[in-house]
């Protein structure tokens, strides 16, 4: 544990400053990113569980349509 905290007490002396400027567009690009790749996540997830859903739905209700035409 005292060989964790001597190399990060290490690390911080001797690390410096960068006086680098990002501008506005540099984080609404991240935010961007971000939300893009959150969203992609939830459609892949949406679309593998959906249409196999969707599918089943279509499969029920085709089978009661013929249970109801063999009765008539």
């Amino acid at each position: 544990m005292y060989k964790l905290i001597s190399i990060i007490i290490v690390f911080c002396q001797l690390s410096t400053s960068s006086y680098a400027y990002l501008g506005p567009g540099v984080g609404g690009g991240v935010i961007a990113a971000t939300l893009g790749i959150i969203l992609a996540i939830f459609a892949v997830i949406f679309g593998l569980v959906w249409f196999p859903i969707k599918r089943l739905i279509k499969k029920i209700k085709e089978k009661k349509k013929n249970n109801h035409n063999k009765i008539d």
